[in-house]
């Protein structure tokens, strides 16, 4: 029963890590690429799920603009 806890907590860490990383990681993009990153975008990735990191990291490769990056409609 332990062991479950245990295991369950480490994935649940190593999920959060993974996930801070692609945000910092995407953010240093987006600055260096966009310059100064406005409010909502952090907002935007604070609320994301790693996949949509993930994605939004993708699509940060062929975007023009931030609205490009996190549009919804992709």
């Amino acid at each position: 029963m332990w062991t479950t806890h245990i295991e369950k907590w480490s994935q649940d860490i190593e999920q959060k890590g993974r996930k801070e990383g692609e945000a910092t990681m995407l953010t240093r993009l987006l600055q260096r690429r966009f310059g100064a990153v406005p409010e909502w975008v952090g907002e935007k990735m604070t609320k994301a799920d790693l996949p949509t990191l993930e994605k939004w990291g993708l699509r940060f490769v062929d975007a023009q603009s931030l609205d490009e990056v996190f549009a919804d409609r992709m």
